[in-house]
């Protein structure tokens, strides 16, 4: 350990077993909640184009709101698992999974693994492909292949050509989220009915369920429904790359990814830095918490809950329970054209084109997130010594690696975006279940005292490793045929 100061600095430090360890560095001022505000919005919009769009609309035509209580409760977990994630970054500038790996080496490739098998399925750019389909009227003979691939190019293209990428990516989802946010607004009194926010109440309260079992449910789809009831998987442990790039609390200290064509880079690693838990870093730091903690909360949780609660209402609205018989996205162009029917042409048109929007969104923040987590753990614990693989080189090599694996999947055959979003969230529910575990031991062992996780937050964690490992049993069972 590196210190920088006199007695007072003499405090415990991370593990550096398997790291190297830590400098000691002051904690930088709190800035005020509109300066953060937009931190959650791309963890957001992958949120909206995976749970909100798809799965939970469908699950509502099959058994309408007597699973919804669950859909708000993951995404209660999330908002905590988030922070908890957020606490570590904020404490430190280095990532969870850098903490995890400072407690046990392997952590770190197998979160690469997990977040690969997660993402290499390009379920979300198919789906706004096809839902490009539906709005004009393309028909079955679609190009749906062609266009997923011109969409993941354009992608590519733009994360590697952004000067600074999380600026950017920041802006575009903020764009495509206000989008989605307008639909919404207009869909509630233009759309859904009374009958159906009545349902809610006495279905989602007073008719709750677990529809194991149920014909158009399978295991794995609510395990992925419930990890997908926010973010999901490998993207929630990215919050840390977003709020480090923002300059939230010890992330001002930390490099940035950049364009390695337009940016100017750091070759550096991305480990971190303490501080020490003296008055006036105390004081910093419930400046930064409780900033980070609304700027969590009104982004992710409650525009997430809002959204996800209208889409289901709005499925429910226009799919009678049964109407839906096949898990693909036949769902969605029926709800159109019953749109187009019952509201008006341009509404139901408008509807697909949300659609677009929300499953595009996606697809940009799972690429981004997805390298992002390879980038910064390549880095630091494979080619630290480089000098000329930069965080933002590999960032960009991977870019282009997940859009020809992607491709590649989809010239193969394999292009149904519903069976693709169903694989790529069941195995972020497992993962869910792994990294609860692991941040109750890191945030309670390895942080200083006075910032470590309080018991209510590990109740709640306690509840998300049960809660997810439960579901993770079940799939592994349903999938052996047990």
């Amino acid at each position: 350990m590196t210190q920088t100061g006199g007695p007072k600095r003499e405090q415990p430090t991370l593990p550096s077993r398997h790291l190297p360890p830590v400098e000691f560095r002051d904690l930088p001022e709190p800035v005020r909640l509109r300066k953060i505000t937009g931190a959650s919005v791309i963890i957001l919009a992958t949120a909206i184009g995976s749970g909100e769009m798809i799965l939970w609309p469908y699950i509502t035509s099959q058994v309408g709101f007597t699973f919804m209580w669950a859909a708000v409760v993951g995404f209660g977990i999330q908002f905590f698992l988030n922070m908890e994630i957020e606490r570590y970054t904020l404490a430190t500038g280095e990532t969870a999974i850098t903490g995890f790996a400072r407690l046990w080496k392997p952590w770190w490739w197998l979160f690469i693994l997990f977040a690969l098998f997660q993402n290499f399925w390009p379920g979300w750019a198919t789906g706004a492909a096809t839902a490009v389909s539906f709005v004009f009227d393309l028909g079955e003979d679609a190009p749906i292949v062609p266009i997923t691939i011109a969409a993941l190019v354009a992608i590519g293209i733009t994360l590697t050509l952004s000067p600074v990428v999380y600026q950017w990516v920041e802006k575009i989802q903020g764009v495509l989220v206000g989008l989605i946010m307008l639909f919404v607004i207009v869909a509630i009194p233009a759309a859904t009915t009374a009958d159906a926010w009545g349902s809610l109440v006495t279905e989602g309260i007073g008719d709750i369920g677990f529809p194991i079992g149920h014909e158009g449910l399978s295991i794995a789809l609510l395990l992925g429904a419930l990890a997908f009831a926010g973010a999901g998987g490998a993207n929630n442990l990215v919050q840390s790359n977003y709020i480090r790039d923002k300059g939230m609390g010890m992330g001002q200290h930390m490099p940035r990814i950049v364009s390695p064509v337009t940016g100017h880079e750091e070759a550096r690693p991305s480990l971190g830095y303490v501080f020490p838990t003296d008055t006036e870093n105390m004081r910093r730091w419930r400046g930064w918490w409780k900033v980070a903690n609304w700027e969590q909360f009104i982004t992710f949780f409650l525009i997430g809950v809002v959204t996800l609660v209208v889409m289901a209402v709005l499925a429910y609205s226009t799919l009678p329970v049964g109407t839906v018989n096949e898990e693909d996205l036949a769902f969605l162009f029926l709800e159109g054209q019953i749109l187009q029917d019952s509201v008006a042409p341009w509404f139901g048109t408008a509807f697909w084109c949300a659609a677009v929007f929300a499953l595009f969104s996606t697809n940009l923040g799972i690429i981004d997130y997805t390298c992002r987590l390879i980038a910064d753990q390549l880095k630091i614990n494979a080619l630290k010594d480089s000098t000329f693989w930069s965080e933002s080189k590999i960032y960009a090599a991977f870019v282009w690696l997940m859009i020809a694996v992607g491709s590649v999947i989809l010239v193969s055959g394999v292009d149904q975006p519903f069976l693709l979003v169903v694989i790529s969230s069941s195995i972020a529910g497992v993962q869910m279940f792994i990294y609860s575990g692991l941040l109750m031991l890191l945030n309670r062992k390895a942080l200083p005292k006075p910032i470590r996780t309080g018991w209510v937050r590990m109740a709640v964690l306690a509840v998300s490793f049960v809660f997810f490992g439960f579901l993770s049993v079940l799939l592994v069972v349903d999938a052996l045929g047990l």
